[in-house]
């Protein structure tokens, strides 16, 4: 990417970070998903942007995704679609948003819980959000592909949590999802040479019972945990530079 598509990048980047923290500050026990979907999709109008999610429809997928949001609660790792269900006290919940800005994109998710919480559930999204960090700090020019996924996979690993199987980061510019593909765990050294200008979404998804399988829902989207137990879901949209990492999703 030039540095003017990175702009455009941080442009849309901050437009998601937006509609991230407009529906954590409204989920609240009794607030339905579809509600917040609605506040997210407020937030990327009012900005003059687009919804990177709205009607994407991947090949594996039944039918095209209907929301701006995915909003995944409790066992529910990722693609949760919003729906009628309303939040209660203690739930565990991973919200994705991405927009696009003349026709670029930026990606990111954030996982919290509503009320109460577990001290096992904050303990799971601190670590996701923990090796979310680890990755971004290995991005940087010069090293290798497997030194970020290796940095990511060794915290949840540690950690005694499940990888979610076949699933991770992935590159983003014109398209939201591109090559290459960001495992989320490897081996340091390995891979492709990262280089400025590269721009990759890192997002670990942990889960708590330690295993890595999912089960498809019956809506064709959301993943969800084999054991019935929570998973948490940290993303951010990053550039590598000549100074290093440059986070395109922070606010």
């Amino acid at each position: 990417m030039s540095s003017t598509e990175l702009e455009t990048m941080r442009e849309a980047g901050r437009v998601v970070a937006k509609a991230l923290d407009t529906v954590r500050q409204k989920a609240a026990v009794g607030v339905s998903l579809l509600e917040l979907d609605e506040i997210a999709a407020a937030v990327i109008d009012d900005a003059g942007a687009t919804s990177s999610f709205r009607g994407y429809h991947p090949g594996h997928a039944p039918t095209p995704y209907p929301g701006v949001i995915c909003s995944s609660v409790n066992d529910a790792v990722v693609h949760g679609i919003p729906n009628g269900y309303r939040l209660q006290d203690g739930d565990l919940v991973s919200i994705d948003c991405g927009a696009s800005v003349d026709g670029l994109h930026g990606d990111s998710a954030v996982s919290f819980v509503v009320g109460e919480a577990r001290p096992g559930d904050l303990e799971l999204v601190d670590t996701t959000e923990r090796a979310l960090r680890a990755g971004i700090d290995a991005l940087q020019p010069g090293a290798r592909m497997g030194d970020v996924s290796h940095a990511i996979g060794v915290i949840g690993r540690a950690a005694g949590y499940g990888l979610l199987e076949n699933h991770g980061g992935h590159g983003v510019g014109r398209a939201m999802h591109q090559d290459p593909f960001v495992p989320n765990e490897g081996r340091a050294g390995r891979g492709m040479r990262l280089r400025p200008g590269l721009v990759l979404a890192l997002e670990p998804m942990f889960l708590a019972g330690g295993r890595d399988g999912y089960r498809v829902a019956g809506d064709g989207w959301t993943l969800r945990t084999l054991d019935g137990s929570r998973a948490a879901h940290a993303e951010h949209t990053v550039a590598v530079t000549e100074d290093g990492p440059l986070v395109l999703t922070a606010p």
